[in-house]
């Protein structure tokens, strides 16, 4: 925790010597460009409203992006960022993998990042700070009995070598494939994802479809929060759709997992998610609920179900700082949370 309150902190200081940029930061001579992005959210989470009992909560990600363009439609570069998620569990790494990009065809990674699939998800609505949609914090303080599964992003892990190739956005369409191997987490893992935008007119749509197959996976983690997975093989698939109108966003999202013949505690399942958020000048409300049954595929063992609503308010004080507020309640405990999030 000591490692993450010291990257909260730069994050913070950051934030608050620039006070008068816009984000993210930025730095561009003919050909090259370099970025830097990132956000800082510090609040308290108190379980079953015990407000004297409040509990400290930290989060941040920064991001570096390099790159050179080749031609007017050709470009090279590099990334890496580094999250309080990887530093939870000992890493110094979250992205670091090299790029090629061609304006009219898409794209192509290879390095230590996230899946396609993964990358053209949808999530869920949410104004707070919690982190809905990517392992949710509130699971730092709040236990579940059983296994959970915490959000209905798909994910293959970040910790093996990975091939993307993505398309350009076409008529509001992007696709793309990935592989990943060279890791003693799972032998191969092969992902596919596609998104479909429709942005005109007075309601605006969106959709993601995901699917991959991992086999062999070894002591494979799907979320700081959940059991490690060993089994002969893993299969998973989701899907979201987000739906504007005017200030009104409206989601429904799903994942499902299912492990062959898995070892030990079963975290196999799905999540089901709806929710709805409304914009009015700096103020922003969004309300959630999903569903987490574990186990459901196993006839041997008492299939865990989870359910969650969270409740949140978002006010925009500036371009970049944020103070939001959120209520919520899992299966057993209710909790509230309050925060401040800097953005760069």
């Amino acid at each position: 925790m000591k490692i993450a309150h010291i990257g909260i902190a730069s994050v913070i200081a950051t934030v608050l010597s620039g006070a008068a940029f816009a984000a993210p930061l930025e730095y561009k001579k003919d050909a090259f460009s370099a970025r830097v992005s990132g956000y800082g959210n510090v609040g308290v989470i108190e379980p079953n409203f015990a407000l004297p009992n409040a509990e400290f909560i930290g989060d941040w990600s920064a991001r570096a992006q390099l790159t050179y363009d080749l031609t007017d439609g050709q470009r090279i570069g590099m990334v890496y960022s580094l999250n309080q998620k990887t530093t939870e569990t000992g890493g110094a790494i979250d992205d670091l993998f090299a790029l090629y990009q061609v304006k009219d065809y898409g794209r192509i990674e290879i390095g230590l990042t996230d899946s396609v699939s993964e990358k053209l998800g949808l999530g869920l609505p949410d104004v707070g700070g919690l982190r809905t949609n990517d392992d949710p914090i509130f699971y730092r303080e709040i236990k579940p009995d059983g296994a959970v599964i915490s959000d209905s992003t798909l994910d293959t892990g970040e910790s093996a070598l990975r091939l993307n190739a993505v398309s350009a956005v076409k008529n509001g369409i992007q696709y793309g494939l990935s592989v990943a191997g060279i890791t003693s987490k799972y032998d191969f893992t092969i992902d596919g994802g596609i998104k479909i935008r429709r942005p005109n007119g007075k309601t605006k749509t969106a959709y993601s479809f995901g699917m991959s197959f991992m086999n062999a996976p070894d002591n494979f983690s799907q979320s700081i929060y959940s059991p490690h997975v060993t089994a002969d093989w893993r299969a998973q698939t989701s899907f979201a759709v987000n739906v504007q109108y005017n200030s009104w966003v409206f989601a429904l999202t799903g994942r499902a997992i299912y492990d062959k013949n898995p070892v030990g505690v079963v975290s196999d399942g799905f999540i089901v998610g709806a929710g709805v958020s409304y914009d009015f000048l700096k103020y922003s409300v969004s309300l959630t609920y999903s569903l987490s049954d574990t186990g459901v595929w196993q006839s041997d063992v008492d299939d865990y179900l989870n359910h969650v609503v969270l409740s949140s308010f978002r006010y925009k004080y500036s371009e970049n700082v944020d103070g939001w507020i959120s209520a919520g309640m899992t299966s057993e405990t209710p909790f509230v949370s309050a925060g401040l999030r800097l953005t760069f």
